[in-house]
């Protein structure tokens, strides 16, 4: 029976995936995508699918590739759906489809406990009380783990100051050289995934391994025939990450600190160590105050030998004498790297830290941008514009020498890639022109269960009263509704004055009525989002959630948890951001619009992403509303209108009522 058949006899009314997914049904869709990865993984070749909310797209690739036989890697965006993908749909389908497949979850070394970190941070006399408190919850949990992954950890926070103190990164690890190389939890889920048929990766790692070859992945992968990059359209901006080269003052500071700790434990006295990190310390503050007073959080163009508006010579001399310090502290580790393998490593930083000064004080290369992050710290970026490039001469050409005669087997798949028929927005970019493209719908009755309301006696997006005008709107509809709503910003200045602003709101009313407002960053991401799905389920009055960034995908709260979704502005990608401003002058001097091929997609997707959170399952009702009023006032309005789910529309105030109305009578 060929691969194309098995999966058919899968997917059917009666098949094996009705005994693996509750309330199963055949959907043509699913069946549709699931037939298109089986014929790639028959063939080889590269294959692009949109697939719709509520498609099911996670079995519709899992399916064909456990069928397969194949080695398999799987990638996504976020650490929670790869926690989900090995936690829960792979064993479920595994026990359904009875195949004798091991599988593993490899995540970057940032996830595991380093057991040498820890040892040395008992020893750390700086940390306050509160990390003195979690540090001896994760020594406990440390000896009853196998896995070492931190986010098996009840309650940590993902933001803790002493996480970074008991992991290891590229730079700090000793490698071999480690008294705790043995039981290395991050060695321990190398071997795994190296004796593992299904491998649950992320793009984090998959990029970082593909920059530096050095997190298992360059043994890995040619082992591997199938490989399916799940929220692939996370891909492109993922990858610049990675494929650059950074450079902080946060970075030389953490450096100066390992450097007098090794120091003062291995060699006190046989070098000047507080002279050599004082020196670090010194050069990495002077590059700070270079720049000046700027606002914190603005990224500087650098499109000349300094950063805009910063002196020249000021500049370079910062860059020299930091090299020269990191110089200076490599010559001193030198004379004692026989001692301890920390200096070895150190001295392998230092040289690493010096040339990436030298790098930023010599021209960008072509194809790059540089800039600067402006913070407490300084985070000097050089990034290529995509990485189109680097998937074809790294990933995709690498086919020919190592996989199998027949061609290893790309699938990358996101329930949003575009806004045209060819998906170029994500294609072009990812270097996959030549790719195969599926559109597949989602299921959900849209004009039946969603409607779009877009206010048309609204303040202009760049007036300062609309802030404060969405917060109206967002309060009067959670009021209604008894909280249920949630609240999507474009920058974070908006989701301070939002948040602060429907709060003031709330306290004309009684305590027991008041909907909890949760603002994205006063808690951790995870806890807000369980505290908005536990809101209304609880029997007391429901949440409101302002969030921006992250929340705009990857957010799931199904059921009527979440019934009104309010998106501030349109997501069009901020101009004087220096990649952007990069991106579209290319466009432009390739005689394109970088308005029409760049920024209008960008806010399309971003759009189709926020709109995405309201309707999750197809019992889901609810409203959206866009408050800006270019969405129907200016021509390019219809094509972002086009890029939205065909929900039905609301044409004004009495109509967004009757919808608020309806919810809560529990009519759809």
């Amino acid at each position: 029976m060929s691969l194309e058949q098995e999966v058919r006899e899968a997917f059917a009314q009666d098949g094996v995936l009705s005994q693996a997914a509750e309330q199963f049904r055949e959907r043509e869709g699913q069946t549709q995508m699931a037939l298109a990865v089986a014929r790639t993984i028959a063939q080889g070749g590269v294959l692009v699918v949109e697939a719709g909310t509520g498609v099911g797209k996670t079995f519709s690739y899992l399916v064909p590739a456990l069928l397969s036989g194949e080695r398999v890697l799987l990638s996504t965006a976020t650490k929670t759906l790869q926690d989900q993908l090995f936690g829960r749909d792979l064993p479920r389908l595994v026990a359904a489809l009875g195949l004798p497949v091991r599988t593993a979850l490899l995540k970057g070394r940032s996830s595991y406990l380093c057991l040498h970190r820890l040892d040395l941070a008992r020893h750390d006399a700086s940390p306050e009380r509160a990390s003195l408190r979690t540090l001896a919850k994760i020594e406990q949990w440390s000896k009853a783990t196998r896995t070492g992954d931190l986010a098996e950890l009840p309650g940590l926070d993902e933001r803790s100051p002493l996480i970074p103190l008991v992991t290891s990164t590229r730079e700090n690890c000793l490698g071999a050289q480690c008294p705790q190389f043995k039981p290395c939890h991050v060695n321990l889920a190398r071997r795994e995934a190296m004796a593992a048929d299904v491998v649950v990766i992320n793009h984090h790692l998959f990029f970082a391994d593909l920059a530096v070859r050095e997190s298992g992945m360059a043994e890995l992968l040619p082992t591997v025939r199938v490989v399916v990059f799940d929220e692939a359209h996370q891909l492109n901006e993922t990858g610049v990450q990675f494929l650059g080269v950074q450079l902080g003052s946060g970075q030389a500071l953490d450096f100066a600190r390992d450097l007098l700790a090794a120091g003062l434990q291995h060699a006190r006295g046989l070098v000047d160590w507080q002279q050599l990190a004082a020196g670090i310390e010194h050069a990495a503050r002077e590059l700070r105050l270079s720049v000046g007073k700027q606002y914190p959080g603005s990224k500087l163009r650098w499109s000349g030998g300094s950063p805009d508006g910063v002196s020249v010579q000021a500049w370079q001399g910062a860059l020299e004498a930091l090299g020269q310090a990191f110089a200076e502290a490599a010559r001193g580790l030198d004379t004692v790297s026989e001692l301890t393998p920390d200096f070895v490593r150190l001295h392998e930083r230092a040289l690493q830290l010096s040339e990436r000064a030298s790098r930023f004080a010599e021209a960008c290369p072509s194809g790059s941008v540089r800039w600067v992050d402006v913070g407490s710290h300084l985070r000097l970026v050089e990034s290529p514009l995509d990485i189109a490039e680097a998937v074809r001469a790294r990933v995709l050409k690498s086919d020919a020498a190592e996989a199998d005669d027949d061609g290893r087997a790309w699938v990358f798949t996101s329930a949003t890639l575009g806004d045209d028929p060819q998906l170029k927005w994500f294609t072009e970019p990812c270097g996959l022109d030549d790719a195969e493209v599926l559109r597949v719908r989602s299921p959900f009755d849209y004009a039946r269960q969603a409607a779009l309301y877009v206010p048309r006696r609204f303040p202009k997006p760049s007036d300062p009263a609309h802030g404060h005008q969405v917060a109206q709107l967002a309060a009067h509809g959670a009021r209604r509704l008894g909280g249920r709503t949630l609240v999507l910003t474009t920058t974070l200045r908006a989701l301070r004055t939002v948040g602060d602003a429907i709060r003031q709101d709330f306290e004309t009313l009684e305590p027991a009525e008041r909907p909890e407002v949760l603002v994205q960053g006063e808690l951790p991401k995870r806890m807000l989002m369980d505290r908005f799905r536990e809101g209304a389920a609880q029997g007391r009055s429901g949440c409101v959630l302002v969030a921006s960034a992250s929340f705009w995908e990857g957010f799931d709260a199904p059921g009527d948890a979440l019934q009104l979704v309010v998106i501030d502005k349109l997501p069009f990608p901020p101009p004087n951001d220096p990649l952007v401003e990069a991106r579209s002058q290319r466009l432009e001097s390739q005689g394109r619009s970088a308005f029409s091929d760049y920024s209008l997609p960008e806010a399309a997707v971003a759009l189709k992403q926020g709109a995405g959170r309201l309707i999750r399952r197809e019992t889901d009702t609810g409203v959206l509303v866009i408050c800006d009023t270019r969405l129907v006032a200016m021509g390019y309005g219809r094509r972002l209108l086009a890029a939205l789910p065909p929900m039905r529309r609301i044409e004004d105030e009495a109509g967004f009522e009757d919808a608020l109305a309806a919810l809560k009578n529990g009519v759809g």
